[in-house]
């Protein structure tokens, strides 16, 4: 069955950088949109910045020029760079991705998570 799993989370001191990675597995025919969201104690689960099978990509204006989304399709693995972190940014990251198994329809498929703390 078709997974995604988040993983480079941890603690980070404010202006630190990290980079996750969300890897699909399984067998999979293709991936369209990668996406990134996060969610913060209390607060809703925003999204964070996505890219599509063409590379086109969108950010949160909050992150916009400190993180940076990519794929490696190769790999069936998107990732976000996160530089220049700062305390408002520690929330659970979770991957989300629009792809379609083998055999089967376009899906959309929800990571694990992985949490990101800033702190000093």
């Amino acid at each position: 069955q078709v997974q995604l799993v988040e993983s480079g989370g941890g603690l980070v001191q404010p202006g630190g950088s990290l980079r996750l990675s969300c890897g699909a597995s399984g067998s999979i025919s293709s991936i369209n949109a990668i996406s990134w969201y996060r969610q913060a104690p209390g607060k809703q689960r925003e999204l964070v910045a996505d890219i599509t099978s063409g590379g086109s990509t969108n950010y949160a204006d909050s992150v916009k020029g400190r993180f940076t989304i990519s794929r490696d399709n190769a790999k069936n693995t998107g990732y976000l760079q996160m530089n220049s972190l700062k305390p408002e940014d520690t929330a659970v990251y979770y991957c989300y991705a629009e792809l379609r198994p083998s055999g089967s329809y376009y899906r959309h498929f929800w990571g694990q998570g992985t949490q990101v703390t800033v702190s000093s």
